[in-house]
C-alpha cells in the first residue's frame, strides 16, 4: 500500500504530475490510442519512482476518455488529466467505482497494515470484472503491490489474468518484477521504470511538500535518494538524513562493523517512528541490491545474497508489524551483512 506518511503529502491517486518516466507514458499512451491495449500491464521498479503515480494517471486518463479512437486522445501527448476533471475527483476520494485498487488493509485488531493482500481482497476482482461497467464500459483494477500477495492471492489474480472480459485494464505494480510469477509475468506487458533523475526527484519533492526547488533540504534529500521520491520525502526531515549517514559509517565497516557503532545505531533508531525503520532497511537494501549485481555471473553468490535479502527484510517486517525492540534487529542484520561480505 502506498501510504500516507504526511497529511500534506498527496497519495498517488491524487497526484496529477508525473516527474520523469517521459518514455512509459508515451508507451501507454500509444497502446491506448492503437485500440489494442493489452489488458494486463506490469509496471516494475524499485520503491518509491513513481509506479503507482503513473498506474494511478493512466486509470484516470482512461476512465475520463472511454473512447480511444475520439479527436482528443489521438492529439493527446501525455496522460495529464485536469485535476477538476470529474474522474480525478472520484479517483482522489476513493469513489470511482470502475475502479478497484487492491493493497494491504488496515488490520482494525492491531491499527497496522497486514503484511499482505489478503486472498478474500484479491478475490473480489472476479466479481469486480463480472459487474456492469459504469458510463465509460472500462473497468480497471490496479494492484499496489503484487509482490504482497501470496501464493494464493497470486492464483485468484492469475484466474482474471487468463480470462479478461472486454474493456478491461489490470496494472500490476511489483518492486521486484523479476520474481513475480512467471504464469502472472507472462500475461502481461511489461514496462519497466529506471530510478529518476536526481532533478526529478527534487522537482517531485518540492511538489509534494510545497517546497521551493532550491531549498537545501529537498536538495540535499534528492541527493541521497538514489532516485526515489519517497525516499526523498523520508529524507527531507534532518534526523533521517542524519540516521542515514550514521547507517552508511556502519556499513563501510564490513565486514566487521565496531560493537559501539552497532550499539549506537540501535539507540538512534529507537522509537517506533516507521520512517527511521524504512530509512535503514532501504539502505540496507541498497547495499544488497549492489552485490546482487555484481553477483551476475555467479549462481551462487546471487542465491547467498537472495538469502540475506529475504532473512533481513523479513526480521525488518517481524519488527514493524510485532512492534518489537530495533536494537536486536540493528544486530541481526549487520550481522547476515558481514557475513554476505565475507564471501
Amino acid at each position: 500500500m502506498s501510504d500516507d506518511a504526511e497529511d500534506d503529502i498527496p497519495h498517488p491517486r491524487a497526484t496529477v504530475a508525473l516527474f520523469g518516466h517521459a518514455e512509459a507514458e508515451h508507451a501507454l499512451l500509444d497502446a491506448y490510442k492503437s485500440g489494442r491495449v493489452p489488458h494486463a500491464w506490469l509496471i516494475g521498479g524499485p520503491p518509491g519512482i513513481g509506479k503507482a503515480t503513473l498506474a494511478y494517471r493512466f486509470a484516470r486518463f482512461v476512465l475520463a476518455h472511454p473512447d480511444p479512437q475520439t479527436a482528443e486522445v489521438q492529439a493527446a501527448q501525455s496522460l495529464a488529466v485536469d485535476a477538476d476533471n470529474l474522474v480525478a475527483h472520484r479517483i482522489a476520494a476513493q469513489a470511482q467505482g470502475d475502479l478497484l485498487v487492491l493493497e494491504r488493509m488496515l488490520n482494525e485488531q492491531t491499527g497496522k497494515l497486514y503484511t499482505v493482500i489478503r486472498v478474500d481482497d484479491v478475490r473480489r476482482t472476479v466479481s469486480f470484472f463480472g459487474s456492469t461497467a459504469g458510463e465509460g464500459g472500462w473497468r480497471i483494477a490496479i494492484v499496489d503491490a503484487v509482490d504482497d500477495l501470496q501464493r494464493e492471492g497470486a492464483n485468484a489474480l492469475l484466474k482474471v489474468l487468463e480470462e479478461p472480459p472486454a474493456r478491461t485494464l489490470l496494472l500490476l505494480i511489483s518492486h521486484a518484477p523479476g520474481r513475480v510469477l512467471a504464469t502472472i509475468r507472462s500475461r502481461c506487458r511489461r514496462l519497466l521504470l529506471r530510478p529518476l533523475e536526481q532533478n526529478d526527484v527534487a522537482r517531485a519533492a518540492a511538489t509534494a511538500t510545497h517546497r521551493s526547488l532550491t531549498d537545501d533540504e529537498i536538495q540535499e534529500a534528492a541527493k541521497a535518494a538514489g532516485g526515489s521520491v519517497a525516499r526523498a520525502l523520508a529524507l527531507i526531515d534532518g534526523a533521517a538524513l542524519g540516521l542515514r549517514q550514521r547507517v552508511l559509517d556502519v556499513i563501510a565497516q564490513l565486514p566487521n562493523p565496531d560493537p559501539r557503532a552497532l550499539h549506537a545505531l540501535g539507540d538512534a533508531l529507537g522509537g517506533t517512528d516507521p520512517q527511521t525503520l524504512e530509512t535503514f532497511m532501504d539502505i540496507v537494501n541498497d547495499w544488497l541490491s549492489a552485490r546482487l549485481a555484481g553477483a551476475t555471473q555467479e549462481t551462487a553468490r546471487m542465491a547467498r545474497v537472495a538469502e540475506t535479502w529475504d532473512k533481513v527484510n523479513r526480521a525488518a517486517r517481524d519488527v514493524e508489524t510485532y512492534n518489537l525492540e530495533r536494537k536486536p534487529l540493528v544486530f541481526t542484520v549487520f550481522g547476515a551483512l558481514a557475513e554476505t561480505a565475507r564471501r
